[in-house]
Formats: structure tokens, sequence, C-alpha cells
């Protein structure tokens, strides 16, 4: 089932009916997947015995990888995800086929499908839903929104599969640092948004500047290639406001996040020396 990139076939599903596939660029693959990052003849897949089913890398240039880790030859299992080049399909197999593909239909109108961070749709129905709840209860609410410092060069220098790795790289660290009351989604292209509920702008500005220098403090990788990466993060808070809008809170942080742009990147605003808060 194609998870990722998205398009008119995402979600669309390939039944195994044969004993083999060739998966590649090549019109004459079984399984063709039209990308420039897909080698023409990039992997096989195979049923070496009922039900058993394996895939093999046919010596890629970009590579193919199971739960992310790269692999020449590798047992497939149910929910294991593939990703050949910059092309994510997840495997379905078992006697519950039918439910867990209508279960991922479902996830997939929710998740961003390359970094399995929370999408924009569901973000604005989360915060709707969270700014209500915070006025209701007069509680605290903040917004953090950031994005990857020169982006476009990653992308420009290194090339989109690149660009990738650092998007995925970025929310498997940042994702640890959200509780489960919490939300991180991906808000569009390198922009991300930190929804923190019951907390204030100075738990808020804590939050930022601990995931700013998660990023910056180790360089990123991509094969044997080091990439220095930094966020700039602008940090919104509310606290009884009736009458706000998510659309005002949005706009709030997003300026916060471009002033932090103007002051030189890698950077938060507020920061903690705004707040009179020690580092």
């Amino acid at each position: 089932m194609l998870l990722h990139p998205p398009g008119p076939d995402i979600g669309k599903r390939t039944r195994l009916i044969h004993n083999a596939y060739v998966v590649g660029r090549d019109a004459e693959a079984d399984l063709v997947i039209n990308r420039n990052a897909v080698s023409r003849q990039h992997s096989r897949l195979f049923c070496a015995e009922r039900g058993v089913w394996w895939i093999e890398d046919m010596g890629s240039t970009n590579g193919t990888f199971v739960n992310e880790a790269r692999i020449t030859r590798e047992r497939l299992r149910d929910g294991d995800q593939i990703r050949f080049g910059d092309t994510i399909f997840k495997f379905l197999s078992g006697s519950n086929i039918e439910s867990a593909y209508h279960e991922e239909i479902y996830r997939m109108t929710i998740v961003d499908g390359l970094t399995g961070a929370y999408n924009k749709r569901y973000f604005m129905e989360f915060l709707e839903r969270e700014l209500a709840r915070a006025t209701r209860h007069k509680q605290p609410l903040t917004l953090v929104m950031f994005d990857i410092d020169r982006f476009k060069r990653i992308n420009d220098e290194l090339g989109h599969l690149a660009g990738d790795e650092v998007l995925k790289e970025l929310c498997s660290r940042v994702r640890p640092r959200i509780r489960r009351e919490d939300l991180m989604a991906r808000y569009g292209g390198e922009e991300f948004a930190a929804i923190l509920t019951v907390s204030g702008l100075q738990g808020g500005v804590r939050f930022a500047e601990n995931v700013r220098a998660m990023v910056s403090d180790d360089p990123f990788t991509f094969g044997d290639q080091l990439i220095p990466v930094t966020i700039s993060l602008g940090v919104s808070s509310v606290v009884h406001e009736p009458g706000l809008d998510i659309a005002t809170l949005i706009k709030r942080a997003d300026e916060n996040l471009y002033e932090a742009k103007r002051r030189g990147r890698n950077q938060v605003v507020p920061s903690l020396a705004e707040l009179g808060l020690e580092p």
C-alpha cells in the first residue's frame, strides 16, 4: 500500500498474487514507480513459501529500506514500511488484512506519510478543540512553530533524498519530547508545530530552547555525509482570552518564528532572556 509521496495514488493497494515482482522505474517492471530516486530495476519481491515474502535490493542507487534500515535481503512482516528511494509502501499481510488496510487509510488522513508527524488537517482540528477547552477551563495553551533554517540549500546541494532524511530525523529527535497529551504536526514543507496543553509561555520557551539545542548540537547524517542543521522557533501562549481564534494564535507564533529568522536563525522568540529566565 502506497504511503508516500502524496498524490492521487496515495493509499493505492497492490495485491501480491504472483510469486515474484520486480520493482522499479522501468516500464517493464511488475510494480512501476515513476520517480527519479527509484532505479530502473530497484528491488525484487518474492514469495519463498506460502505466505512468506522477502525483499532484496537489486543494486539500486538509492537503496531499499525496511523500517528505515537499509537492506540487501530481508523477510517482510505485517506492518513493515518499505522505502524504494523516496517512495514508501506498507506491507500488509495476515487474516485481518482488510481491517488493517482500512485502519491504515484512516491513519493516512491524520498522519504525514514521510515523517510520521500529524498532518496539518489534524493539527487544525486538535488546536481548535484544545483552544476551546483551555478557554472554558481558564487554562494556558502554548503553540510552538518551527522550521529548518536554509532547508532549500540542503535540497539544492545534497538532493531531495537528503532533505527527506533531515525531515524524518528532525521528527525522530523531537518526538520523545512530546507528552502524550500534546501534539506535534507537520504544518507544511519544512515547517512544524507543537501544541503544548496546560503549558504557559515560560514552559513553552524552555521546551523550544531544548528542541533547538537538540537539533543544533549534533549534525544529521545522510549516508556518510554529515549535515549541520538548525531550526528557528516562535512561541505564543494564551491564557483565557475569550474570542481568540486559532488563526490569531498561529499568526502570533508564526510572526515570532520569522522574527527568529530575522535575528539570525537558530534561536527562539521570545527568548529565555526576554522572559528573564536562565538558560
